[in-house]
């Protein structure tokens, strides 16, 4: 209303262009996310304990996904609040992250006890 009152026609036009603009940026957005969500194990983090440091309280699902390059997996009951997601790394540590309405509310990083992350094959002496 406010850019035909103003300009017109060609306001409308100007505006509609830019909310079409912005609406595609998102998109391409999601799409690439899940792109790289799609070619990595569901729940996997490469580092939890650089995960956890880099959580803020508000961020959206989406932004975690972003940063984890891979889906979470769903620790809480399909389609109720809040959503309760987990990311493991290969040493066992997790980062389990609570959603309300899709913000982050609320997470907590799990580390074993030493000596507990230890597989046949982990456990060559080599450092991490």
């Amino acid at each position: 209303m406010a850019a035909y009152s103003s300009y017109g026609w060609p306001g409308v036009a100007i505006a509609s262009g830019l909310l079409v603009m912005w609406l595609l940026l998102h998109f391409t957005r999601l799409m690439q996310v899940l792109k790289r969500a799609a070619n990595r194990p569901i729940g996997y983090v490469d580092s939890a304990v650089m995960l956890n440091a880099k959580l803020r309280s508000g961020v959206s699902l989406l932004h975690v996904v972003a940063m984890t390059k891979a889906l979470g997996t769903l620790e809480s009951a399909k389609d109720v609040q809040p959503e309760v997601f987990r990311w493991t790394d290969e040493t066992q540590s997790h980062v389990s992250c609570e959603f309300h309405n899709g913000k982050l509310r609320k997470w907590q990083l799990q580390r074993p006890a030493p000596g507990e992350a230890e597989t046949p094959e982990s456990g060559s002496g080599q450092a991490p």
